[in-house]
C-alpha cells in the first residue's frame, strides 16, 4: 500500500506529522493578524457590577462551573434551547472565561431574567423544592453568611490590569456600589445605574438584613445574557457599543 512506506518508518511519519500540523496551524492563525480584532463590538456590553463580580468569584469558588457550562454553540438544538448563540463579546471582561467543557446542568449563558430572584434563591438553598430531578448540591449557607465586600475595590483594580476597563470612580466607589444593588429605589442605586446600565436593583435572597453571599451569586445569575440586545444584533455588520 501507498502509506506502508510511511507507517514503517517512524522519523518519516514524524516529519509528515509536524508539515501538516504546521499547515493547520498557519491556516488557523495566520488570517488573525490581519484582522483589527478577534472580539466582535456590540452594543451593551460592560463590566460586571461590584455585587455581580462578587457573584463571579462565589460561582468560581463553589465550583459551579464544573457542571454548568455557558457557551451556547451555533448548533441548531442549542439555540432553540437555550437561546442566541454565545457571542465572543460576551465573555470579554471574564477572567478567566466560564464557556465550560461539561452539562451536568443546563447551560446558564442566558439564564439572567429567566427564573425570579425567589426561585434562584429557593433552588440554591433547596435545589429539589423546585426542581425535583435535581442532582445539584444544596447551598444553603450562601443565605447566611455576610458577603465579605472589603476587598472588592482592591479585585476591581486587579481585574482593571487585565484589561477591564473599570474606572477610577468604579473602583473608589465600589463598597458603595455593592451595597445599593441591594437597595432599590435609593440614590446610591440611581447613582449605581448610572455607572452600570442594566444593573438589576432588588434584595436578591429576598431576606431584610446586610448583603449575603446569595445576594451576589443571584446579581451575578440573573445578568448572565442580557447585555446583548440581540432585536438589534446583525451577525453580517457592526454592532458597536
Amino acid at each position: 500500500m501507498k502509506h506502508e512506506t510511511l507507517e514503517k518508518n517512524s522519523i518519516l511519519l514524524l516529519v509528515c506529522i509536524l508539515i501538516l500540523v504546521s499547515i493547520g496551524g498557519i491556516v488557523q492563525i495566520a488570517p488573525l493578524f490581519w484582522v483589527e480584532s478577534t472580539i466582535e463590538k456590540v452594543r451593551g456590553m460592560r463590566p460586571y457590577t461590584p455585587l455581580e463580580q462578587a457573584g463571579r468569584d462565589i460561582y468560581l469558588r463553589e465550583g459551579c462551573y464544573t457542571c454548568h457550562s455557558q457557551m451556547i454553540r451555533t448548533l441548531r438544538d442549542e439555540v432553540e434551547r437555550y437561546g442566541h448563540y454565545s457571542l465572543a463579546a460576551e465573555s470579554m471582561y471574564d477572567h478567566p472565561f466560564q464557556w465550560g467543557s461539561k452539562r451536568t446542568g443546563p447551560d446558564l449563558a442566558r439564564v439572567g431574567g429567566k427564573y425570579s430572584d425567589q426561585w434562584h434563591a429557593e433552588h440554591m438553598i433547596n435545589p429539589r423544592a423546585v426542581v425535583p430531578e435535581s442532582i445539584m448540591p444544596g447551598y444553603p449557607f450562601l443565605a447566611t453568611t455576610p458577603l465579605n465586600s472589603a476587598d472588592i475595590g482592591a479585585r476591581m483594580a486587579a481585574l482593571r490590569i487585565a484589561g477591564v476597563p473599570y474606572t477610577d470612580d468604579m473602583i473608589k466607589n465600589a463598597v458603595a456600589d455593592l451595597k445599593a444593588q441591594i437597595n432599590p429605589d435609593s440614590r446610591p442605586a440611581r447613582e449605581l445605574l448610572k455607572r452600570y446600565p442594566k444593573a438589576k436593583v432588588a434584595k436578591f435572597d429576598g431576606r431584610p438584613g446586610e448583603v449575603s453571599e446569595l445576594d451576589a451569586l443571584i446579581a451575578y445569575l440573573q445578568m448572565l445574557g442580557t447585555l446583548v440586545d440581540f432585536t438589534a444584533f446583525d451577525a453580517s455588520g457592526p454592532n458597536l457599543r
